[in-house]
């Protein structure tokens, strides 16, 4: 299925279960988040029930358009409307970026964050 995937150039795979053949995975270069791994097939226990309709994980209603974020650190689903939220995570990316690049220049790790926010990154802007 990844292989199948990669081809038809879908974007990468979010599992609310286990998968397996993570290291096809990896091979391809292909993105995949899950629960967890396990050893055993899904064949004819899992199925597409449908497309371009919302779909429940964990809770969370989640509507075409989602934008899905995905890292090693977990999965989060932005709506396709919530423009504020995406510039916010743009913002805190860079800065952390700027962060290391000033602790790498010679800056301590503690006047690099003081120097460019970063105890304020994720408090409401006006």
């Amino acid at each position: 299925m990844t292989e199948i995937a990669a081809v038809r150039g879908i974007a990468g795979t979010v599992i609310n279960g286990v998968c397996r053949d993570v290291s096809a995975c990896l091979a391809q270069n292909y993105p995949l988040f899950s629960r967890g791994c396990f050893m055993r097939t899904g064949k004819d226990r899992v199925r597409l029930e449908a497309v371009g309709v919302p779909v429940t994980v964990s809770a969370i209603q989640i509507h075409p358009g989602t934008f899905i974020c995905a890292d090693a650190d977990g999965v989060v689903a932005v709506p396709a409307d919530a423009g504020r939220i995406i510039e916010t995570a743009e913002r805190v990316e860079r800065i952390e970026s700027d962060i290391v690049a000033t602790a790498r220049a010679g800056s301590t790790l503690r006047a690099a964050r003081e120097t460019l926010g970063y105890h304020t990154l994720q408090t409401r802007q006006p």
